[in-house]
C-alpha cells in the first residue's frame, strides 16, 4: 500500500513538473513571437551605394545592423518610412545579394529593400510591392580609359566589361556588338576595383549606382549610351520584395503611396551626399 502511494505520488510530481515545462516553452514562444512581430527585419547588402551602405558610425541617422555596424542610403530612408508607416522598429539585416531571396522565402527577414529590381523571374518565388524608385542603365569606365568617349553601344565593341552576377545588367551586356563579355563579379565594389586595377573596361550599372561611383572615385565617369540598353520596364524599376501573399503587401504599398516623387528623388541626392568617400 505504501508502495503504491508512494510511486503515485512520484507519477505526480512529474507531471507537474512536465506541465511547468510546457507552460514556460508557450510563454518562451509567445513572448518570441512577439518581439518578432514588433520588428521589421529588412534585408539589404549593404553594399550598393547610393542605394545601401555600411559606416562604423550612426551619424547621419543611420539605422543598426542586426550583429552590429551602421548602415545608411537610399533603401535606409525608404526603410525607415515603411517600418515607421507600420509601427514596427527597423532591423536591418546585412545580407549578400544571392542571399536575400533565400533569407526571404525561409523567413529569416520580413522584406528586401535593396535596390532590387521586380523581374518576371524573381517574381515566381516572391512578390513585391509598387515601385519606389524607377532608374536607367548606364556603363561606367575610366575618366582616362579607351572608351571615355563612347557615345553609343556599338562604341563599346571589343571592351571587357562585365556585370553584378544574379541581376539583369549582367545579361544586357550581349546587346553590345562585339563586346568581350566578362565573369560577373559578385558586388559594386568589386566591380570598382576590377575597373580601376584595368581588369576591365567598364561595367553595367543603374544611375544612381554610376553617379555614386563617379562621386566617390575621382577616376571614373559613367556614360549613359544613345541608343541605349533595351529591357522591360520593371527591370529598370526598385521595388520592396516580400513573401508569396505577404499580409504586409496592401499596408506598405500605402505607405509608399503616401511618398511624393519630390521626396523620393530629394532622398535619392541626400543618400548620393551622404555616402562614404572611397578616394
Amino acid at each position: 500500500m505504501k508502495k503504491t502511494f508512494y510511486v503515485g505520488f512520484i507519477i505526480k510530481i512529474i507531471l507537474v513538473i512536465c506541465a511547468i515545462l510546457c507552460m514556460s516553452i508557450t510563454l518562451s514562444a509567445c513572448t518570441n513571437q512577439s518581439d518578432a512581430g514588433n520588428k521589421l527585419r529588412v534585408g539589404m547588402e549593404c553594399d550598393y551605394a547610393p542605394f545601401n551602405w555600411t559606416q562604423t558610425d550612426n551619424s547621419n541617422a543611420a539605422a543598426n545592423i542586426d550583429g552590429g555596424g551602421f548602415a545608411g542610403g537610399y533603401d535606409v530612408e525608404i526603410a525607415k518610412l515603411v517600418a515607421s508607416g507600420l509601427n514596427r522598429e527597423l532591423v536591418v539585416v546585412k545580407t549578400g545579394w544571392d542571399g536575400l531571396l533565400p533569407a526571404l522565402t525561409s523567413g529569416n527577414i520580413d522584406v528586401i529593400i535593396a535596390g532590387m529590381s521586380p523581374t518576371s523571374e524573381r517574381k515566381e518565388s516572391i512578390d513585391f510591392s509598387d515601385n519606389y524608385y524607377i532608374s536607367d542603365l548606364v556603363l561606367v569606365v575610366m575618366k582616362n580609359g579607351p572608351y571615355a568617349n563612347a557615345k553609343n553601344l556599338a562604341d563599346f565593341s571589343g571592351a571587357k566589361i562585365t556585370g553584378q552576377l544574379s541581376t539583369f545588367h549582367y545579361s544586357v551586356i550581349d546587346q553590345i556588338p562585339g563586346v568581350d563579355k566578362q565573369t560577373a563579379l559578385d558586388d559594386f565594389p568589386t566591380m570598382i576595383v576590377a575597373l580601376t586595377s584595368g581588369r576591365i573596361d567598364g561595367y553595367v550599372s543603374e544611375r544612381p549606382g554610376a553617379i555614386s561611383a563617379a562621386a566617390t572615385n575621382s577616376e571614373i565617369m559613367y556614360i549613359a549610351p544613345e541608343p541605349g540598353f533595351q529591357y522591360e520596364p520593371d527591370d529598370a524599376a526598385i521595388a520592396i520584395g516580400m513573401q508569396k501573399g505577404s499580409a504586409l503587401a496592401g499596408d506598405i504599398n500605402k505607405i509608399l503611396s503616401g511618398i511624393s516623387k519630390d521626396e523620393r528623388e530629394r532622398l535619392m541626392e541626400q543618400a548620393v551626399l551622404m555616402q562614404p568617400s572611397t578616394d
